[in-house]
């Protein structure tokens, strides 16, 4: 506020609204709009609201119009010496320079005020700004870590997708060759059941009746479980062993051995 302003803010501390039509001065040099004025001075004894001071003379409170008419101007100072109208202005002068002084202490005070909330403000968003960097940091290493573990994971998927298939190659080798074997021992089975001769045969040249050997069936004959686990046991320990290896005669030593060809 400067002198050249020519309206007077409400010294009330919750109110600071420019003031019109009429005011309520005091002496001790404070002013307020007509409403709060007439609530705080209808109470006796009468205390400023600004400065706390007892208002107890006839004139400590005066109610104004703070836009004469022309009649008023004309009239309120007519008759007096100059010495007095000019004290009257010169005092009318003080106080109008109180109010604009006062309202640049409450303005200097409330930018003060203002510049140490921003200066706080900025100290606690820098320390969230820190917090939130650290945060990102940990944040960025954890996603790395991740991204780490990702790839082994995959170059283990990859290890083990290709191990995988081949036991699946393996296994339709050793497929194939287990079918080969069962059909080439079903076979051989066959052959072998028509040379066993029935029990209770009798030798044409002594002329005496002997017991025959029990005989194998052809199914047990032709894959024993003996048998077949040794040649799977051969087949699991080397899958790139040939058909060939395993129909050796060693596989059961006393067995006539009898090819197909």
């Amino acid at each position: 506020m400067s002198l050249c302003d020519d309206t007077l803010l409400c010294n009330f501390p919750k109110c600071r609204n420019k003031l019109s039509g009429f005011a309520w001065v005091t002496a001790c040099s404070h002013v307020f709009c007509d409403q709060h004025g007439s609530g705080e001075f209808s109470r006796s004894p009468a205390i400023c609201p600004a400065c706390s001071s007892a208002l107890s003379g006839k004139l400590d409170i005066v109610r104004t119009e703070l836009s004469p008419s022309e009649e008023y101007k004309a009239m309120v100072l007519a008759g007096l010496r100059p010495d007095i109208v000019l004290d009257i202005s010169a005092r009318a002068l003080a106080f109008w320079s109180y109010q604009v002084h006062q309202e640049r202490m409450y303005q200097e005070y409330s930018l003060s005020r203002a510049d140490t909330q921003l200066k706080q403000m900025e100290k606690v968003l820098t320390q969230q700004n820190q917090s939130r960097e650290l945060e990102l940091n940990a944040m960025r290493g954890e996603i790395a870590s991740l991204k780490k573990v990702m790839e082994e994971y995959k170059r283990k998927y990859s290890e083990v997708s290709e191990r995988l298939m081949e036991r699946n190659r393996q296994y339709q080798k050793l497929q194939g060759l287990y079918d080969s074997l069962r059909l080439r021992n079903m076979v051989v089975g066959a052959g072998e059941v028509d040379t066993v001769p029935q029990p209770g045969y009798q030798d044409f040249n002594t002329g005496v009746a002997r017991q025959a050997t029990p005989q194998r069936s052809p199914r047990s004959f032709a894959l024993g479980p003996d048998r077949d686990s040794r040649i799977f046991s051969c087949l699991e320990a080397d899958g790139t062993k040939t058909f060939f290896q395993f129909s050796s005669p060693a596989w059961d030593k006393g067995r006539p051995f009898i090819s197909n060809h």
